[in-house]
């Protein structure tokens, strides 16, 4: 299964870096892009002494400040399309094809929209702009990858994104969602010159890894046609994502493929374990699905 649909989230104020790491992404692989554009609803705070004035005073409060919904919103809807204008004028250059939309929203809908959006890409691509903001970031990448189950991308500043890397390493421990990862990242699995599969502290003896920790799920590369070495490494108490990047780092990886942990309530969703290392920003390319 190739990439065929890669969608890009960006927000209103954000740099042109995303849309062009996407396109480029896209134009690599023959991929459409989609992007979305979005823009958080605010609402003016309510003065909490207006309780306190007489009725026809309150009206004429609650009156001004529908106004200033209604201007807010008309500039915020013209914000929007401007920059939708600008983001199919860059396009236009390049060789991919793409659809680009809008949405202005509260920030409390974004889950569900890209819960209604990713499901119909192959691919979320998450650059260093959204990377870097608050806001939109940890509930975009909540979004496209714990509630649509699709795979992700994440692109920080300064990595040299490509879907079709040479070397990546894969970090490796039986559970379901790495396996998940493994199945959505085999395109880019199969065309690399090198694979690396790294366990952490594997169990030689554990059933989950089988008699030789590694040989099964580097026998199940090797019917894929991809040629897999295995490195079983120790941790010396440090982290995951520690080991894995200066890992990475030392055998000249290209992208790291990895799982990401299911957790339950949202802040643990955002915040846990792998997904809390995309919010940190990886220093590589990291394909992560769950």
């Amino acid at each position: 299964m190739a990439f065929k649909t890669v969608l890009c989230v960006t927000e209103v104020e954000h740099s042109d870096q995303d849309v062009r790491t996407a396109a480029g992404l896209c134009a690599e692989v023959g991929a459409r892009l989609s992007i979305l554009i979005i823009k958080f609803a605010t609402r003016p705070p309510i003065s909490a002494v207006s309780a306190l004035w007489p009725e026809h005073t309150r009206d004429v409060i609650r009156l001004e400040r529908r106004f200033r919904e209604i201007e807010a919103l008309s500039e915020n809807i013209a914000k929007l399309e401007k920059r939708s204008r600008e983001i199919r004028t860059l396009l236009e250059a390049g060789r991919a094809p793409y659809d680009v939309d809008t949405d202005y929203c509260d920030k409390g809908s974004v889950g569900h929209l890209l819960r209604h959006r990713a499901p119909y890409a192959d691919l979320t691509v998450i650059g260093p702009s959204l990377l870097d903001d608050e806001d939109l970031g940890p509930l975009a990448i909540d979004g496209s990858l714990v509630q649509s189950g699709k795979p992700v991308l994440v692109v920080p500043h300064g990595a040299k994104a490509s879907l079709r890397p040479r070397r990546i390493l894969v970090g490796w421990d039986s559970r379901v969602e790495t396996a998940r990862v493994v199945r959505e990242a085999l395109p880019l699995l199969c065309d690399a010159e090198d694979v690396r599969v790294t366990l952490l502290d594997p169990e030689a003896a554990g059933a989950e890894n089988g008699p030789g920790p590694g040989t099964d799920i580097a026998g199940y590369f090797a019917r894929h046609g991809i040629r897999v070495a295995v490195d079983r490494l120790p941790s010396d108490v440090q982290s995951l994502t520690t080991v894995l990047t200066q890992h990475a780092i030392d055998t000249s990886a290209e992208m790291i493929v990895m799982g990401a942990c299911g957790h339950r309530r949202l802040r643990e969703r955002i915040f846990g374990g792998v997904t809390r290392w995309i919010v940190e920003k990886p220093p590589l390319p990291l394909f992560v699905a769950r």
